[in-house]
């Protein structure tokens, strides 16, 4: 099985770039099957969890080229419906998370398919409801088979139609999917509790150029007149605002001087305040972030001198999938946070391999833990650990890069799930990570 070989305690320095935004990335894919006309996706990252999404979208008849690193051209002309019933397609969209977002399309589109439980990340229960229960709205009816662990999506009257939904959560991928279904309903369709995420948004844009008509867009009221038909467009994915924070994060462990070159700054939310208040140092330069060198970073109180707590939230918030990051970053800060990971509960499950590294961490529950910064008086130490999902991968890697001694860590192909050629990237910049059998 593939690992990583990491000798920590290197300064890094350079220029950096972030790729195409991962989790943007599922979403415009996706969007793909909605119409027959070619569309065009700029800035695509080359990583397994889309590229897997790629090949399964080609499997189901759809034209694929690729012209040029980082851009896909696709033509959902003939769609093979009847792929959807093969137990290889059952399987393959089994694998992956981002696979639910083909229901929105397909079910508007052609009346049917069918939605997988979803794989990836083994961080918790990942539910359906939300998606289910807008579709249902629309005049889909659903089965549940239990064996194969999917749910059957079918249009009663052959077209959805466009209805007052309420969501039960914000939810990223549930929105995306009822909005890519209600674009092609009959009548207007309300989403209100709606995601309003920076990627939700760029989903709407996209879905405009198409011949859509959405208005609400950034906010978390969308309004969906449906239409009969969308065209081709062109389409360029954001930078991607988890491994920009995950970078900042790395800047600041292994006291390097960094520059994150085109971060699309505007779309950061409130991570770069949530990073200043843990005491780094991030300095705007028009679209790209400048990371100096901080031998002590601290982490602040609330006002009345209370501990700090880091929380995921719908955005503006702090995503979840950055806490993993914050948390490694704040075993080598000064003073103590507390780290509240809301959404998932077996996400912090990777704070073991951290203690084993000599991290000073306690494990409240599932949710919570309290991360108690020396200032580099405890330097952490290199294992040999094995990588539980994308996001705590990085974080370990992370760890490793500013531990002393050599560490190993296992499992990579979580890693490189999420993130393009991490060892190549890093490597030019000083990093010592080698890839090995």
């Amino acid at each position: 099985m593939p690992a990583f070989e990491i000798y920590g305690g290197n300064k890094l320095q350079g220029d950096i770039y972030p790729q195409g935004a991962k989790n943007e990335a599922l979403q415009i894919l996706c969007a793909v099957l909605l119409t027959d006309e070619e569309v065009t996706v700029r800035n695509v990252p080359d990583i397994l969890d889309v590229n897997m999404l790629i090949a399964l979208i080609a499997e189901l008849g759809v034209q694929v080229s690729h012209p040029e690193p980082g851009v896909y051209v696709f033509k959902a002309e003939n769609v093979n419906i009847g792929y959807l019933q093969s137990e290889e397609f059952k399987k393959k969209s089994g694998r992956l998370r981002g696979a639910v977002m083909m229901a929105g399309p397909l079910v508007a589109r052609y009346g049917y398919t069918y939605l997988p439980q979803p794989g990836g990340d083994k961080i918790g229960r990942r539910r359906l409801d939300t998606h289910i229960l807008g579709f249902q709205k629309m005049g889909a009816g659903y089965q549940y088979d239990a064996t194969a662990k999917e749910f059957i999506l079918k249009s009663v009257d052959g077209r959805l139609k466009g209805t007052y939904l309420l969501l039960d959560e914000p939810s990223v991928t549930g929105t995306a999917n009822i909005l890519m279904a209600a674009v092609l309903a009959k009548g207007n369709t309300t989403i209100y509790n709606a995601a309003c995420e920076p990627y939700i948004q760029q989903l709407c844009r996209m879905l405009v150029s198409m011949g859509a008509k959405i208005s609400g867009i950034g906010s978390n009221l969308l309004t969906v007149e449906g239409v009969d038909v969308l065209h081709g467009c062109t389409h360029r994915l954001l930078a991607d605002m988890i491994e920009t924070g995950s970078f900042i994060a790395l800047a600041a462990m292994t006291q390097s001087v960094l520059t994150i070159k085109q971060a699309d700054v505007g779309n950061l939310g409130l991570m770069p305040d949530v990073f200043s208040r843990m005491g780094v140092k991030i300095d705007v330069r028009g679209d790209d972030l400048y990371i100096p060198e901080q031998d002590v970073y601290e982490i602040g109180t609330f006002i009345d001198g209370s501990i700090m707590t880091i929380y995921d939230h719908p955005w503006p918030g702090v995503s979840p999938d950055l806490l993993s990051v914050l948390l490694v970053m704040a075993t080598q800060a000064k003073g103590n946070v507390l780290i509240h990971q809301k959404m998932f509960e077996s996400r912090l499950f990777f704070v073991d391999k951290l203690i084993d590294m000599g991290a000073q961490i306690v494990l409240c529950d599932p949710h919570r833990a309290v991360v108690m910064g020396l200032g580099r008086q405890n330097r952490l130490r290199g294992i040999r650990m094995v990588s539980p999902d994308i996001r705590a991968g990085v974080a370990l890697l992370i760890a490793a890069l500013s531990a002393e001694g050599k560490s190993v860590i296992e499992n990579i192909g979580q890693i490189d799930r999420g993130y393009q050629d991490i060892d190549g990237r890093l490597t030019a910049l000083g990093a010592q990570i080698r890839r090995i059998d």
